[in-house]
């Protein structure tokens, strides 16, 4: 049995991976977390033969963990990144999983990782470094807006996009939500929608674009509706329009 953890800020996409991978009955999955910190804390006192991590997350990015372990295990990684920007894993024979994951896909990785001998996991292992600068220059002229003030008087709050849990409009005014408080940003939601980073950020009603990564769940309300519930300390509830809710449930792998 291959021992596998699961590393995703996304509860959901840690469930389904979780679920596909012990349906494969070639996988124990000793362990899985949304929070990098926690990942950090287990990976330090336990060796795994796989460890699925994905790049993106708020606070701890997947490649600003691997550089905190040492030995670095070997590592699938799992990501929204298209694969135009993904042929730096293809260079360097690192495995990685397009979200929604395939469960085809994902057992052609995991025959993939059984034909690695101990040496060729260690050497894959050591390119991490080199291929998180390679992406990063394939991605920099598709970055999109990591930070917007809030502008309140002579005061500007400076908000990182990556913690906004939401971005909603009242009154003829757009807010965006971080950190238990509704911040007025001189956006309007459709400006908002072209310079947030689609892979992130998806537009569920047209009075709200979500945080993906800030989804706890997806459930039905009593009147047939789809709601959100966040992550966060107020666990906000958001409406789900009904165009919507296909488009949801794709980017969320469910």
């Amino acid at each position: 049995m291959i021992s596998a953890y699961v590393v995703d800020d996304e509860r959901l996409a840690v469930q389904r991976l979780t679920r596909l991978l012990q349906e494969t009955r070639r996988v124990e999955v000793v362990g899985s977390t949304t929070d990098p910190e926690h990942a950090l804390a287990f990976l330090r006192d336990r060796l795994v033969d796989v460890l699925f991590l994905d790049i993106q997350m708020p606070g701890l990015t997947g490649f600003e963990l691997l550089e905190q372990l040492d030995p670095q295990p070997t590592v699938i990684f799992t990501t929204a990144y298209d694969a135009h920007a993904l042929r730096a894993f293809e260079v360097n024979s690192i495995d990685y999983l397009l979200k929604p994951i395939d469960p085809e896909r994902l057992v052609r990785a995991l025959e993939k990782l059984s034909r690695l001998s101990p040496s060729q996991a260690q050497s894959k292992s050591a390119d991490i470094r080199a291929l998180a600068r390679q992406l990063v220059a394939e991605l920099a002229p598709q970055r999109k807006l990591e930070r917007i003030a809030s502008r309140v008087g002579e005061r500007t709050t400076i908000l990182e996009v990556a913690r906004v849990t939401h971005f909603f409009s009242r009154d003829k005014l757009t807010f965006a939500a971080s950190g238990g408080r509704d911040h007025i940003v001189d956006y309007t939601l459709g400006d908002l929608e072209a310079q947030l980073d689609p892979r992130r950020f998806a537009r569920i009603h047209r009075g709200t674009i979500v945080n993906v990564s800030m989804i706890q769940e997806l459930f039905p309300d009593v009147d047939g509706s789809v709601l959100v519930r966040l992550k966060d300390e107020q666990r906000t509830q958001l409406c789900v329009s009904r165009d919507r809710v296909r488009d949801l449930k794709q980017r969320l792998g469910i």
